[in-house]
């Protein structure tokens, strides 16, 4: 008996995208309209699918290099919120296993916020190791937040259980004695300092929902203390709050 056109598409949605191929085989000589979509559909997906293996094993290049030269813990670091003008500059250092083969990570400012939270709690489930840290706006007014990020970096790794033997940074230079290599923008480039960095705004963006809760006014929630024109406004109409960073908003107050 041949299978409905429904029961098709629904064996298709339940099938891994890896076992995709085997479905395309079988249903390929079948010539009704609307099997011919489904498979056109999927293959489509599979183009896309094989298109991010690609992408990811191209962000794993300075990992297998520096496994390949004997390294066996490499840590990325990133940082996010050194902009905005309330609120810590948040960082995490993420050690993966060599074996590491999630799809989908990227640069987390690349990713909308359901992908990064689903591959958040992914990276969780597989890292070996993950520290975050975050610096206050009183630390940053102090310090300026370059310093602040540093500061916060070497309390990540100062925090590993496990010391790593490489550090792949974001454009930073950290006055420390493990090796590591610092590009321009690392968490394109480095799976490793990709999945810091989607750590690192997850965290950040659910502390600053946190502080919305506690000063609803500057609408916390929705510009995660960065300087748009609604946050300005607010600055103006009630004055500054706490967790705003006085060094950043001396033009607005």
């Amino acid at each position: 008996m041949t299978k409905s056109i429904k029961d098709i598409k629904k064996e298709f949605e339940e099938t891994d995208i890896k076992n995709i191929y085997k479905l395309i085989e079988i249903y390929k000589q079948d010539d009704r309209k609307g099997v011919i979509n489904i498979i056109n559909s999927y293959n489509k997906k599979i183009a896309l699918y094989e298109k991010e293996i690609i992408r990811t094993e191209n962000m794993k290049i300075y990992e297998k290099k520096a496994f390949s030269e004997g390294k066996t813990l490499i840590a990325g670091i990133d940082e996010v919120g050194r902009g905005p003008f309330a609120g810590p500059v948040v960082t995490a250092c993420v050690i993966l296993p060599k074996d590491f083969n999630i799809l989908g990570i990227n640069d987390s400012k690349k990713l909308n916020e359901q992908k990064r939270k689903e591959l958040f709690y992914k990276i969780k489930e597989n890292a070996l190791e993950i520290t975050i840290n975050m610096e206050d706006n009183n630390v940053i007014d102090n310090i300026n937040i370059l310093e602040a990020t540093k500061k916060s970096m070497l309390k990540n790794i100062e925090s590993l259980k496990n010391k790593p033997d490489f550090l792949i940074l974001d454009a930073i230079h950290l006055d420390i004695n493990i090796p590591y290599i610092s590009m321009p923008k690392a968490d394109e480039k480095s799976i490793s300092v990709a999945a810091a960095s989607i750590i690192a705004k997850v965290t950040r963006d659910e502390y600053m929902e946190q502080m919305h809760n506690i000063y609803p006014q500057y609408k916390f929630n929705i510009n995660k203390g960065y300087g748009t024109k609604e946050h300005i406004e607010a600055i103006k109409k009630y004055g500054i709050c706490d967790i705003h960073r006085k060094s950043f908003i001396k033009n607005y107050i």
